[in-house]
């Protein structure tokens, strides 16, 4: 999918400054409600972190950030279908099993499999009570699963606080400690081997929150549950493909995409936004409102500071941008193959585990502006196990992320990081061998600067939107006060991942967003949201 190189109207109902997916599934369900949308992006591709791309090689497409969709799928725009992107626009997912294959410091490895029982099997490997644990795990999220999707899919102050739904479950007083607790504490008190501690800890860290904080308990639960009910899911043809849905779905409702537009400036009229201006100069003007997946720490910079009251200068000046990514980019003619006791194995979703007290350093180390070496979390992906379509018959794209520091102590960037690519690769390699420089057709190192030049609301190379913590989740992000998606600004929107519940691939400050303007506008959203979604206007739905 390309965006519209073609000059549209300058003026709609609703003007959206980028097309990251939350902006655009948001904008979906206003063109269902019937409002025409305009979608500026500064690339030259929409998406955001959910973007597809030849980044190396003709014919290898790779995921530009994001490549895991497991949580979206529990959305209701999947779950039910509400925009038709699985039956009208050829949205499909995979679920690769195994779902996980991680390495331990000992040499020891653990595979996940989507068939929970066989899971449970080589928890038991490790310690009959940590399988009995582990099932325990599965069996408590379960029954908590709903109120934390109420939440999640719900926007601030539309319905009940967390802590208020969670008061009313019988295990309540339970899960309110688990918050409040770090997923270190929650799993040393759960768990008993090493290596089942060492395997919940790095799937706690998949949002990229540090594990040895509090309010951080509930990951292991979180992030383990939908693993092990729909894998690591990931889109056929790319993470693009989800933007193509949403983009297809736009463009056959009447509204549009424009892409090498940066917004920079927010057009303000006696105290009201009314519309957006670009880098060139060009002005957008909405005649409903404006809708922004901006970085709230930019958003700002774009009006003067005396649109914005003072504690939401407060809110935005002391909020955690989050933790930074390094990451590099393979092309290869053999997957990672893991050495493992049981064989050689190969998954979608692998990686490499440092022990507890690795997770505890990690922590202080990031806090500190320490650089890390040996990260204690290494993420291994290999799409093209799943979805060979991305690349040439038996080759394959390979992606290694870790979390790392923005700032470096000494030196720069574009000095320090393909050595440190190199030496991820070889810790890589003491477990998966068979990856040697013969089989790497070619490379492409992201450090956090690079990731934030290239979408610089990524601040730091942080792509998860904030942090997670207590100080800045649920009524608190991305400001207390402003957290229902209602900026200071009357007329002004925003989603995205600095807003509630957050970053990742789940489309739910997308969703939240639209409910908050369909209401203001005076709809019922859960009308617009269930109503049957129309095919291609006048023609086939979009394969």
């Amino acid at each position: 999918m390309v965006c519209i190189m073609t000059e549209a109207s300058a003026t709609a109902d609703i003007v959206v400054a980028g097309a990251g997916h939350n902006s655009l599934l948001a904008a979906c369900y206003l063109a269902k409600a019937g409002y025409r949308c305009l979608v500026l992006d500064a690339r030259h591709i929409p998406g955001g972190g959910a973007a597809t791309e030849e980044l190396l090689l003709p014919g290898f497409g790779i995921d530009t950030c994001a490549t895991g969709h497991t949580m979206i799928r529990v959305n209701p725009a999947l779950m039910a279908d509400e925009l038709g992107l699985i039956a009208g626009y050829g949205l499909t997912y995979a679920e690769p099993d195994p779902v996980e294959q991680v390495a331990f410091p000992d040499g020891e490895q653990f595979t996940m499999w989507l068939d929970r029982e066989r899971t449970i099997e080589e928890v038991a490997r490790f310690s009959r009570a940590d399988a009995d644990a582990y099932r325990r795990l599965l069996d408590e999220y379960d029954q908590v699963k709903a109120i934390f999707s109420r939440w999640q899919f719900t926007p601030a102050g539309f319905g009940p606080l967390l802590e208020e739904m969670l008061a009313e479950h019988p295990r309540g007083r339970i899960w309110a400690r688990r918050r409040q607790l770090s997923a270190v504490e929650v799993v040393k008190h759960e768990f008993t081997s090493r290596h089942i501690q060492a395997f919940l800890l790095w799937m706690a860290f998949q949002v990229f929150q540090p594990v040895d904080v509090p309010g951080s308990g509930v990951l292991p639960y979180q992030q383990t549950f939908g693993r092990q009910q729909r894998s690591w899911s990931i889109p056929i043809g790319g993470s693009g493909r989800l933007t193509a849905a949403l983009t297809g779905y736009l463009e056959d409702h009447g509204s549009a995409i424009l892409c090498d537009r940066r917004v920079t400036r927010l057009l303000l009229e006696d105290g009201r936004c009314v519309g957006v201006q670009t880098q060139d100069g060009e002005q957008y003007r909405a005649s409903v409102a404006v809708v922004s997946t901006i970085h709230a720490k930019h958003l700002r910079d774009m009006a003067p500071a005396s649109a914005w009251p003072e504690e939401f200068h407060y809110g935005i000046d002391t909020y955690d941008v989050g933790v930074p990514g390094f990451a590099t980019y393979y092309c290869t003619t053999a997957p990672p193959v893991f050495a493992s006791a049981a064989g050689p194995r190969s998954a979608v979703s692998a990686g490499l585990a440092g022990w507890p007290e690795d997770f505890i350093g990690m922590g202080a180390d990031l806090r500190a502006g320490r650089f890390i070496t040996d990260p204690p979390w290494v993420l291994v992906a290999t799409p093209t196990l799943a979805d060979p379509g991305r690349a040439p018959a038996g080759q394959h794209t390979v992606k290694i992320l870790t979390p790392q520091i923005y700032e470096l102590p000494t030196g720069t960037w574009d000095t320090v990081k393909e050595g440190h690519a190199r030496h991820l690769l070889e810790k890589l390699r003491r477990h998966a061998p068979n990856l040697t420089d013969e089989t790497i057709l070619g490379h492409l190192t992201k450090s956090p600067a690079d990731i934030e030049q290239l979408n610089p609301h990524m601040i730091h190379g942080a792509f998860h939107g904030g942090n997670r913590g207590p100080a800045f989740s649920g009524p608190l992000r991305p400001a207390p006060g402003w957290a229902s998606h209602r900026m200071p600004i009357p007329g002004l929107y925003q989603t995205g991942g600095s807003t509630h519940p957050g970053g990742s691939i789940t489309g739910a400050p997308g969703r939240n967003a639209a409910i908050v303007l369909l209401t203001d506008l005076g709809h019922d959203p859960a009308k617009v949201m269930s109503a049957p979604a129309s095919s291609a206007i006048g023609g086939e739905p979009r394969a």
